[in-house]
């Protein structure tokens, strides 16, 4: 890549949309107005989490706006225009085929029911119907995750294997293909390298989900023997948030098309607009015509020694970098702190910052003292405020005093809960199995269809309990606080991305 961002400068405009080369630090005369936003009640805040799809994902850049507001005033034939911008974005990343979609899990999904079906109209009609079709999709035990959700929505039955002998036992007419996630930035059990001559010897397509990472020219998984790469258009290469890429086999990529909106397929409702298509495409060029990205690694390393700077003169905060992982192919910020000196929660650092003007997004949560800072969705000049809140915050806590008392339990709740949890929309049986040792709680946590363990602490009537219950690669985290009364529990459930409940228990075999 060339060490040029040029084409950035000429665009014009780049301050007035807020995301400035990162050469320049200059204010704008007059920046964006968040109005759009505020008018409705939501405000807006300095992005530290990186691109989480949740938090916004990355600023499009202004060359990206300007071709989608310039392809917002035509009308296309989709078929015709993705098959010129594929072809386009196929030469410019040195690939057989690629694909416009609605994000990475749309491009996992489209790949997965072309495997499945191909372009044989029948069974692209029939698709979740896998009768005669091949319904297994193998998954490296480590590779799996909550997003391969978009995968199992098809209704394929996932086959776990953690070594290449499970794998080639694993493999029979009923597999349809192997996926695992990226690996360029961190060593896994089981390696695409491992998997690719198994799979190529038995003629089983690979389909690599590179959401996070970044492009590279020749690409290292098909290089290794991928088949399929699905990326995130709206992360590091900042396209549309709403778009992604599947690249790879040419006839694979027309079979995922194929099975996509505006076709009527399965894939009908991960519809990607006429201006996606147009605004990924310029983002690729953009990447490929004059992003440095090292200078970027350079610019987020200058932003992390300008805060490493300002909170370490707080005792007991510390900072260090950490480089790219898995998952994470940019450098982060560590931040960490004796709690004896400087009393609060990674959760409490979280919310304080969140709460304060202005606000600020982190990853910092739980009981911890410590967090990641992630850069690629800052802007030039936020880095001073976040470094000064940080300090703010930190110089002002209190020194961790003796622990807070905790009264006598009001009850012993060792046994078995008979559990309801009411949602908004539905209600579910569960179980706990407490077992309670003073003021702390340990057990098991039953839902209706998942298991995992628990724990927590009881001070008077008052009861905490958090629970994970690992999930077809997700982890569904139950947080509790209720109060005991006679026979029962009763209270407040918080389920992470899923909201709250109200939530009730009773001791097993007692008399409602």
């Amino acid at each position: 890549m060339r060490i040029s961002r040029r084409r950035l400068f000429q665009s014009g405009g780049l301050a007035a949309a807020g995301i400035a080369g990162f050469e320049s630090s200059a204010a704008p005369a007059a920046g964006p107005n968040p109005e759009v936003y505020t008018r409705i009640g939501v405000r807006p805040f300095i992005n530290c989490t990186a691109t989480l799809t949740i938090n916004g994902g990355s600023l499009m850049l202004p060359e990206v706006i300007a071709a989608m507001e310039q392809a917002s005033h035509f009308h296309v034939n989709l078929d015709e225009l993705m098959e010129k911008a594929g072809a386009r974005v196929a030469e410019l990343l040195q690939v057989q085929g690629a694909l416009v979609t609605a994000g990475t899990a749309a491009a996992l999904t489209h790949a997965t029911a072309g495997v499945l079906a191909g372009t044989d109209p029948e069974k692209i009609q029939r698709l979740p119907n896998l009768e005669g079709l091949k319904n297994e999709v193998i998954i490296p035990r480590e590779s799996r995750n909550a997003y391969d959700h978009a995968v199992r929505t098809l209704g394929v039955m996932v086959i776990e294997v953690n070594s290449p002998q499970e794998l080639r036992a694993a493999i029979s007419p009923h597999t349809a293909m192997i996926e695992l996630l990226g690996n360029y930035f961190g060593k896994a059990d089981l390696d695409l390298k491992d998997i690719a001559p198994i799979a190529r010897a038995a003629g089983v397509p690979i389909l690599v989900d590179a959401a996070a990472d970044y492009l590279i020219v020749p690409n290292p998984y098909i290089a290794q023997g991928a088949d399929l790469v699905a990326y995130s258009g709206g992360k590091i290469i900042r396209g549309p948030q709403g778009a992604g890429l599947l690249l790879g086999r040419r006839d694979l990529v027309r079979a995922a098309w194929a099975n996509s909106a505006p076709h009527h397929a399965f894939g009908r409702a991960l519809k990607v607009t006429k201006e996606e298509v147009i605004g990924m495409l310029r983002a690729v060029e953009a990447w490929r015509s004059d992003h440095d990205l090292q200078a970027d690694f350079r610019t987020w390393e200058s932003w992390y020694a300008h805060i490493s700077g300002q909170i370490s003169k707080v005792v007991g905060v510390r900072a260090e970098v950490k480089g790219p992982i898995r998952g994470g192919p940019f450098p982060t910020l560590n931040i960490s702190w004796d709690p004896a000196q400087v009393g609060l929660t990674a959760g409490e650092v979280g919310r304080l910052l969140l709460e304060g003007e202005p606000r600020i997004m982190t990853q910092a949560e739980g009981e911890g003292h410590s967090f990641l800072l992630r850069p690629v969705a800052m802007k030039p000049g936020e880095y001073e405020i976040v470094a000064r809140r940080l300090y703010e915050v930190f110089s002002s806590a209190r020194k961790k005093g003796a622990e807070a008392a905790v009264d006598r339990p009001y009850a012993n709740i060792t046994g078995q809960w008979d559990v309801e949890i009411e949602y908004e929309v539905g209600s579910a049986r569960h179980k706990l199995f407490l077992a309670a040792e003073g003021n702390r709680i340990a057990g098991t946590h039953t839902g209706w269809a998942y298991q995992g363990d628990l724990k927590g602490e009881i001070s008077g009537d008052r009861v905490r309990l958090r629970s994970s219950l690992p999930a077809d690669g997700n982890v569904l985290s139950y947080s509790f606080t209720g109060t005991v009364a006679g026979q029962g529990i009763s209270g407040d459930v918080r389920i992470g991305e899923y909201g709250a409940a109200k939530w009730s228990a009773r001791r097993h075999g007692s008399l409602a």
